[in-house]
C-alpha cells in the first residue's frame, strides 16, 4: 500500500515483562507517525501492534475481544473473521498472561514474517531478510538483566542496526504499562532522519523521572522534577 507515494514499512516488537507484568511496544517505520495508528496497549489485558497496512479499528476490536476474556489466539481469529482484508495485515498480540499470537498476512511486501518469543513477538515487513527480527529476538532475550524499557529500546536498535529497512526509518515508538490505566512510558518520534537514534536521546534524558512521574501522579506533595532530581543527586 501507498500513501502520497510513501510506503508503509515497519519492524517491532511486542512484549510482556515476566517479572512485573508490565506490557510494552517498540515500533520503527519508514512512515510517518507511527504511534497515532498501530500500537495498543491496555494494562491487565493485553498488547497488540496492527501494521503493514494497518486498519486502526482492529487495534480496537482486539483489546475488546481481549475484555471479553478471549486468550491472543482467540483474538486473533476473531479478527480475522471481521476483516475481508486480513491477508494485507500484519498482526501481534500478547496476552496479560503473556500467550501470543501473531499474523504475517500472504500480501505483506517481502521480506515479511515474524518470530515468536517467550512473552514476546518481534514481526516486520518490507525488510531487508529474517535476519532483522531474528537480531531483534536475540537482544530482548540476551538482555534480561536491563530494565523492560531498555531492552524494547534496544531490540528496535537491533533492528535498525540489521538495516531493518533499505531506505531508512522516519518515525518510532517506545510505549510501556504498568498496573495504571495510563502509560508508565509514552515516547514517540513522528517525523526524524534518523527517529531510532532520537528516540534513544529522549529516552536517555527522561529515564530518571520514570519512577519520578509514577510517584507523583499518586502523590502530589512530591516536589517538581528539577527539585527531586537534584534531592536524588540525579539530572537530566
Amino acid at each position: 500500500m501507498e500513501i502520497a507515494g510513501i510506503e508503509l514499512h515497519t519492524f517491532t516488537i511486542i512484549a510482556r515483562c515476566e517479572e512485573t507484568g508490565m506490557l510494552g511496544i517498540a515500533m520503527a517505520t519508514s512512515s510517518p507517525c507511527v504511534g497515532s495508528r498501530c500500537p495498543f496497549i491496555r494494562p491487565g489485558l493485553g498488547a497488540v501492534a496492527v501494521q503493514a497496512v494497518a486498519n486502526p479499528r482492529l487495534g480496537s476490536l482486539a483489546m475488546k475481544l481481549l475484555d471479553l476474556g478471549h486468550s491472543a489466539p482467540g483474538v486473533l481469529k476473531g479478527l480475522e473473521a471481521s476483516d475481508p482484508f486480513f491477508d494485507n495485515r500484519q498482526i501481534g498480540i500478547i496476552d496479560a498472561e503473556g500467550m501470543t499470537a501473531v499474523s504475517t498476512g500472504p500480501k505483506n511486501p517481502n521480506w515479511a514474517g515474524h518470530h515468536e518469543g517467550k512473552n514476546f513477538i518481534t514481526m516486520g515487513n518490507t525488510l531487508s531478510g529474517g535476519k532483522v527480527i531474528q537480531s531483534m529476538a536475540k537482544s530482548y532475550e540476551g538482555s534480561a538483566e536491563k530494565s523492560f524499557e531498555e531492552r524494547l529500546l534496544l531490540a528496535i536498535e537491533a533492528g535498525r542496526d540489521t538495516e531493518g529497512q533499505p531506505e531508512g526509518q522516519t518515525s518510532a515508538i517506545l510505549i510501556t504499562y504498568d498496573r495504571q490505566s495510563y502509560p508508565r512510558l509514552d515516547l514517540r518520534v513522528d517525523v526524524h532522519e534518523e527517529p531510532v537514534g532520537e528516540l534513544r536521546r529522549i529516552f536517555d534524558w527522561f529515564k530518571p523521572l520514570i519512577p519520578y512521574y509514577s510517584m507523583r501522579a499518586l502523590d502530589p506533595r512530591i516536589p517538581r522534577y528539577k527539585d527531586w532530581l537534584q534531592h536524588q543527586g540525579k539530572s537530566c
